[in-house]
């Protein structure tokens, strides 16, 4: 988001990416990951048949919607409880990244996306994705996103994304009023709620062994919950 007050308008700006499937497969392809692997639309969360065609188990739900004043209510509300994250390090349960790049939403869901849980296992050793994540590992919140602000492989590779989408991309300076999150499921069986905006990660519940990220217990803790508290705020 262009007008996003957590990244400054004097940070760095990438060119939105589109919602479409085919530009984050395309995306994280490039990053390191196996073609094995990639998104798809998901066009329900409430009819089966149509939850029927997304292939499972899947890892993440990358969730985009239009940034209200409810959800920025709720999201300043819940983080003014909450420590600001500062955790490091290979016993860390997560990756997180904060966002510092103006409109790169997007590229920040879907890094949290690959970078946990099964999909993390996946990555090829040696691309541009492994090497980022070694290097990001044990780096503070701060200098990892300084990391992500400075990596030409990771900016190239989103620049060659945005140019995919069925629709003219927007300049990297136009505001957009829409934002990436990720649910992911953990290596714990923790759902985890990803989103660079925030203080840091959320840990939203547990999930059995046999609960993917589009499990009835996931939808209920991540995505459900969300648009919930979308609804009931708009209702006051």
């Amino acid at each position: 988001m262009a007008d996003n007050p957590d990244v400054p308008n004097t940070q760095k700006a990438f060119v939105p990416l589109e919602n479409n499937p085919e530009v984050m497969s395309h995306l994280v392809h490039q990053l390191g990951l196996p073609q094995t692997i990639g998104f798809t639309d998901v066009f329900s969360i409430d009819e089966p048949d149509l939850l029927a065609f997304v292939p499972r188990p899947s890892n993440a739900l990358l969730l985009v919607f239009p940034v209200s004043a409810t959800y920025e209510r709720s999201r300043t509300t819940e983080d003014s409880s909450l420590p600001e994250y500062t955790g490091s390090g290979p016993a860390e349960p997560v990756t997180w990244f904060k966002q510092t790049i103006r409109n790169a939403c997007g590229l920040i869901g879907l890094l949290h996306a690959v970078s946990n849980g099964e999909s993390k296992k996946h990555i090829t050793p040696g691309s541009d994705l492994d090497q980022l994540l070694r290097d990001a590992q044990n780096l503070a919140p701060a200098q990892r996103a300084d990391l992500l602000y400075e990596s030409k492989a990771l900016e190239s590779a989103h620049a060659d994304a945005a140019r995919l989408g069925d629709t003219a991309a927007p300049e990297a300076e136009d505001s957009v009023d829409l934002h990436f999150v990720a649910f992911v499921r953990g290596d714990d069986g923790t759902l985890w709620e990803l989103d660079g905006r925030r203080k840091g990660p959320l840990a939203r519940g547990k999930l059995a062994d046999d609960e993917d990220a589009l499990s009835e217990a996931a939808l209920a803790l991540g995505v459900r919950r969300f648009l919930s508290t979308e609804a009931e705020g708009g209702q006051s």
